[in-house]
């Protein structure tokens, strides 16, 4: 198998504003993974605050030990090569992602079919929600009616920025705006303390804001924290930066710390052991959704093939894609509205970097 990396950085039509930063350009590495005659692509995604994972990191983990792992191997080794993937180097999430879901590709491709077929699903479509950037209640309730005329009806309001009762009257605003009907979920990304998150979260109950759920309020090591909050609230509360792997999961569900989990790609490493996540929250009664980094339509396409085959038990946080002004391959999903149409063309039907 051959291995071509690409840099890439995707403009933003909007900046997108966190708790944890601003950004104004999706930067990946996308990988491209050849037969000789069909290639395979995977995406790395450089997110400085979550991951800690760099392009240049991503890159060298890439083509140094995960490609000397898969030497000698076929695409039709691909029970053995996406085993060594995961054990070609500690941590590097993101990288071994972009690789696994580059050999689902290039398998999906060789047998004719999509990405999401081949993961067993039949659908055509799966919804996402839509995140509004973090701002002062006007600007958010002027961005909230926007999205909902673009055809959204789930928003997600990044709160965290400043002090609770500042972040109350934005969501109130925002739930103004909007009206009874759409969906309305808060994510901290782990900017309030345990007991300002307490406050915050019934503050909004009492003011009737109707929230779906509030993801990863306090910081991720903090298990107890967010246990403390879940047993506190109304709202179903989220973990997602507290869980990368499996005994994040396990560690989540010991402490009865979330009510659902965020699996994402980059941070689990990849479609094999997404599954296996999905898997376990189901199996110990915890919802999940499938989320994303910043992400181009490789990563946003793999993420909805998953979703396809794996249901979750709420609207997906797929809309990164949708913030680019242009996508950087040809081919791929597409976004209408909420709604993210899958390809039908072989693997991603991705079918190169645009011009």
């Amino acid at each position: 198998m051959k291995l071509t990396t690409h840099l890439i950085s995707a403009r933003l039509h909007t900046p997108f504003v966190t708790a944890l930063r601003t950004a104004t350009h999706a930067d990946s590495l996308l990988v491209e993974l050849s037969d000789g005659s069909l290639s395979g692509w995977g995406e790395a995604p450089q997110v400085w605050k979550v991951t800690g994972e760099s392009l240049a990191g991503a890159q060298a983990c890439v083509e140094g030990p995960i490609a000397t792992a898969l030497d000698g191997l076929e695409p039709d080794d691909f029970t053995e090569a996406l085993r060594r993937i995961q054990g070609a180097a500690q941590g590097n999430f993101g990288a071994k992602a972009a690789m696994d879901v580059a050999l689902h590709d290039l398998v999906a491709r060789r047998r004719g079919q999509t990405l999401h077929g081949f993961l067993g699903s039949t659908v055509e479509t799966v919804r996402t929600d839509v995140t509004l950037s973090a701002g002062d209640p006007e600007s958010l309730a002027a961005a909230a009616e926007a999205r909902i005329a673009d055809g959204f009806d789930v928003l997600k309001v990044k709160v965290g920025t400043g002090d609770a009762k500042s972040d109350l009257h934005r969501v109130r605003r925002v739930r103004e705006a909007i009206g009874p009907d759409p969906k309305l979920r808060l994510d901290a990304n782990q900017g309030w303390s345990r007991r300002d998150a307490v406050n915050a979260i019934r503050a909004m109950e009492d003011a009737g804001c109707d929230l779906e759920l509030v993801e990863q309020p306090v910081v991720a090591a903090d298990l107890e924290g967010m246990a403390w909050i879940t047993d506190r609230v109304s709202t179903p509360i989220l973990a997602d930066e507290s869980v990368y792997g499996v005994r994040d999961l396990v560690a989540v569900i010991r402490h009865g710390a979330a009510d659902l989990i965020n699996v994402k790609l980059a941070k689990c490493g990849g479609l094999g052991p997404a599954r296996t996540l999905l898997e376990l929250a189901r199996e110990h009664g915890l919802g999940a959704i499938v989320g994303s980094m910043m992400e181009s339509h490789v990563g946003i396409g793999a993420a909805a093939a998953l979703v396809a085959a794996y249901p979750t038990t709420a609207v997906n946080d797929l809309d990164a894609a949708w913030w680019l002004e242009q996508s950087p391959v040809v081919g791929g999903v597409r976004y209408e509205g909420s709604m993210i149409h899958l390809p039908t063309g072989a693997g991603l039907g991705v079918t190169g970097l645009a011009s």
